[in-house]
């Protein structure tokens, strides 16, 4: 009590004092009936609730660490008792002192008693100068998240700085918390971007930003994680993304290094479309075109840098030595030529090698109107009919904002349609095109044929709002990607057994294709059908650019026109490619009146029932992997599946996860070394999956939050979870071995280590034998079942395990002590703590244990163990 308390002060606190050892005891025995009539009712008999609750918030430390206690439902309790009683409202001096004393258990509490606090002592409504104070002060000790969150529940963003108050959330990899503290405040989000874009400038050291905060770890604060964030921003809040030039720019240069690669590695692009993109990405940016000149050195000679030079009007002094020599050495009147044109020497007619769309020139047709599209609509939506449907865009090298379809392509026998929709997707063009399109997808007696339909739809509903359900109105559709799986998967089966297949040969028969990629997706498919590959070397091309080149009308035309041959040829001759005879019974998309309750599946899973694909690959059967347990199951988490892989191991699996700035590739290394399966997802799996051995890279559905991920894992590869796996791996570090140290031993070494006064250690000790006194052993008036008891297998701490004088471990680390909050040696139930043996950190049992048991009892209740979690719980 202070100085300046009055003697009903004094009385009031020892009021409090008993209705708190009183709640502690039915708390205690779990009586929760009691506990709340006897709260309410000493509510009631108290002179002052208000300061009643913060007496007993003070006398008590359970509500400082994590998960629920008394403190926290005593604070609830009280916020719906004065709804129902309001109390009398306190003078401004009293409040204030009463605020004041909130502000000091807030700087110690979780997060939990926050809103319930701010409610019932009104600090919305107290001195804003006084907030930010406080504010300022949980920031100074260390406390950012906290002071971040009480920031943005008062809703004092605007008056504090930005970047001094994310910078240490990056750190922690509080993103989440980042985006909730800008959500509201558009002028703070662009001065956050401003920031973070200012970090990834070229030479910016971003290890001066994190040695202003000691303790957390610099290697979180790197380009390619600010990189990413800043991309996620620009989108999440639809901002102009000239307010980060720098990473604008950044990865515009790691388009033009893809372009380079798809000219001058893959020679997958002709020079025209590369040219065409190369002017696109580098723009009137004068650093992208330096940087051009660079690598045109590299892939090219000096002689193309200096043309390139030219036409950008390049100062002299800014060029390498050699390309200022060669510029010298041009005429200026010379008339500008297309850039790198001595680059096409080598090329040659290599059509006969490909695919050749077996139709005649004329029978193509560019629409770019209602009229014309009217004209030729009958004729596309003629009942019982195939047709091959096709999408193009503009590629975006990864720059902000969902592709946007310039081009739709629908083949009919002895024709394509090409429908420009940059054209037919204006204001008096829209309402038709939408009908047509809605009429075709949704016409059951229509067969539409795609390749990767899924996406593509995805891609006209980010186009237009007309077509955003579209996905829910489709009718009749065969994606041949879905067959493509199913020949390649029953090829490999066959692979296994030892028989010759010759369905998917990747026989050199088109030529000399020494130069050339391997085939894949559709190319690879109307190659294994037809016998020649899809000609892709337009696929990159500019789509929104008009007109459309003679060699990009003919590309896009056989790309939609190939899946109706293809799906001709498999129907005639189905079990020449391992297929039943009812493969379009099979696989064609019928309506479905309800909607289907599962997620969609996996990209590598096959989207029909073992059934099914029994019924059109034959009557091979799928059988699930065997049984393994989380301690026989190692994986490797991309760096965009952090959260999947803390989850996997809190279940006991082998995970190591990559950091921020590691690359893909660094998981297949990593795979190949120490025999894990690669966990990823999107665009990475299909580049991984050829880099390690098969069944042996995963991708799973990035939409999913990572408890259904993991949960996804567990079933794909029958991980069997029991209860005695959970926690059985350190959460900082993946080490599997513990230490035991006994409340007694922790106590000492806290105190050793400064951690611990003798006042607390006396407190601890006095709470714990208090504690003990009001539950004994022999209470049995309400039966219950027993909580789990969290127990690895493990060692007690020895003298020969720890240096004391400075409390390192035989490994080297350090224990991590600073992280036990001195409340915790108080807790009676609590018979000792464990430590890692690798990295130091210390855990010890709490009530995360109980909520991640029932989070995951799916899994656990599939263990097949003697004891399933509900006989444990």
């Amino acid at each position: 009590m202070s100085q300046e308390s009055s003697p009903s002060d004094h009385m009031g606190g020892q009021d409090s004092l008993l209705l708190l050892k009183n709640l502690q005891s039915l708390w205690t025995k779990k009586e929760m009936n009691k506990l709340k009539e006897e709260t309410r009712r000493g509510f009631a008999a108290l002179e002052d609730p208000l300061a009643g609750l913060l007496d007993m918030l003070e006398s008590s430390s359970d509500w400082q660490g994590k998960g629920h206690s008394l403190g926290c439902y005593i604070t609830n309790e009280l916020q719906l008792w004065i709804k129902e009683h309001p109390v009398g409202q306190q003078s401004g001096l009293r409040l204030k002192k009463l605020q004041a004393r909130v502000f000091r258990i807030l700087a110690q509490s979780q997060v939990n008693l926050l809103d319930p606090l701010l409610n019932i002592y009104q600090l919305h409504a107290a001195d804003r100068t006084s907030l930010l104070g406080h504010v300022s002060h949980m920031y100074h000790k260390g406390k950012y998240k906290e002071a971040a969150i009480l920031s943005i529940k008062l809703k004092l963003q605007l008056d504090l700085d930005v970047e001094k108050m994310c910078t240490p959330l990056l750190l922690q990899e509080k993103i989440n918390l980042v985006e909730t503290y800008v959500a509201e405040y558009p002028d703070l989000q662009c001065k956050l971007l401003k920031t973070l874009d200012m970090w990834c400038e070229p030479g910016f050291n971003t290890a001066d930003v994190s040695r202003q905060y000691p303790g957390l770890r610099p290697d979180k604060l790197n380009h390619r994680m600010l990189s990413k964030l800043v991309f996620k921003l620009l989108e999440q809040y639809n901002l102009d993304p000239a307010l980060c030039p720098n990473v604008i720019n950044q990865r515009h240069l790691g388009s033009l290094k893809y372009l380079f690669y798809k000219r001058f590695v893959e020679k997958s692009m002709t020079q025209e479309n590369w040219a065409d993109h190369v002017e696109n990405t580098v723009g009137e940016t004068r650093w992208l075109q330096e940087q051009l000149i660079r690598l045109l050195i590299s892939h090219c000679d000096l002689n193309t840098a200096a043309r390139w030079a030219l036409r950008y009007n390049l100062p002299e002094q800014t060029l390498p030595r050699g390309v200022a020599d060669e510029l010298q050495k041009l005429h200026i009147q010379e008339r500008v030529e297309d850039a790198g044109s001595r680059l096409d020497d080598c090329a040659e007619d290599r059509k006969e090698g490909y695919y050749q769309l077996p139709i005649p020139r004329e029978n193509i047709h560019f629409l770019q109107t209602r009229e014309e599209m009217l004209r030729w609509m009958e004729k596309v939506l003629q009942p019982g009919q195939v047709v091959g449907i096709d999408m193009e865009w503009r590629p975006s090298f990864g720059l902000v904002g969902k592709p946007r379809v310039s081009v739709l392509q629908i083949a009919v026998e002895e024709r394509v349609f090409l429908l420009d929709m940059l054209q037919l997707l204006k204001p008096d063009e829209m309402e038709q095109l939408a009908r047509f399109v809605q009429a075709l997808f949704s016409d059951p007696s229509i067969i539409k044929l795609g390749y990767g339909m899924s996406g593509d739809l995805n891609s006209l509903a980010s186009t237009c709002s007309a077509f955003k359900d579209m996905d829910k109105q489709v009718q009749g559709t065969v994606d041949l990607l879905t067959i493509d799986k199913q020949l390649q998967k029953r090829c490999s089966g066959r692979k296994k057994s030892g028989l010759s297949v010759d369905v998917l040969s990747q026989e050199k028969s088109c030529g000399d294709r020494a130069f050339r990629q391997p085939e894949r997706g559709l190319s690879l498919l109307v190659q294994h059908v037809l016998g020649k590959p899809l000609d892709k070397t337009e696929q990159l091309s500019n789509w929104e650019k008009r007109p459309l080149r003679e060699e990009q009308i003919l590309y896009a035309a056989s790309d939609a026109y190939c899946l109706l041959e293809v799906y001709k040829k498999l129907c005639e001759d189905p079990s020449g490619f391992g297929l039943c005879s009812d493969l379009t019974e099979s696989l064609v998309r019928k309506p479905n009146p309800k909607p289907r309750a599962k997620k969609p599946l996996n990209q590598q899973e096959m989207p029909t029932t073992s059934k099914q694909l029994a019924k059109v690959i034959g009557p091979e059967a799928v059988s699930a992997p065997p049984p393994v347990s989380p301690k026989e199951f190692s994986v490797v988490c991309d760096n965009m599946l952090q959260g999947l892989g803390r989850h996997l191991r809190c279940l006991g699996v082998d995970v190591r996860m990559l950091e921020n700035d590691e690359s893909h590739r660094k998981a297949a290394e990593i795979a190949r070394k120490e025999g894990r399966v690669i966990l990823t997802s999107g665009l990475p799996y299909q580049t991984l999956q050829s880099q390690v051995g098969e069944g042996r890279c995963f991708s799973v559905d990035c939409s999913e939050k990572a408890k259904e991920q993991a949960l996804q894992v567990l079933k794909h590869f029958n991980v069997k979870v029991s209860v005695a796996d959970v926690f059985s791996r350190c959460q900082l570090c993946n080490c599997d071995k513990y230490l035991k140290i006994s409340k007694e031993q922790m106590r000492r070494l806290m105190q050793r280590g400064g951690l611990l006064t003798d006042e607390d250690a006396a407190g601890c000790l006095s709470k714990s034998e208090e504690k003990q006194e009001t539950n004994p052993a022999s209470d049995t008036s309400e039966p219950c079942s027993p909580p789990p008891i969290y127990s690895p297998a493990c060692q007690w701490l020895q003298e020969s395990d720890l240096t004391v004088e400075t409390l390192t471990l035989a490994s080297g680390a350090t224990l991590q002590l600073a992280a036990v909050p001195p409340g915790v040696l108080g807790n009676a139930d609590l018979s000792c703590f464990y430590c890692c043996t690798q990295c130091g950190k210390v855990f010890w049992e709490g009530s995360h244990l109980g909520r991640v048991l029932a989070q995951f009892k799916e899994a656990l209740c599939t263990a097949g163990g003697s004891q399933s979690f509900y006989e444990l719980s």
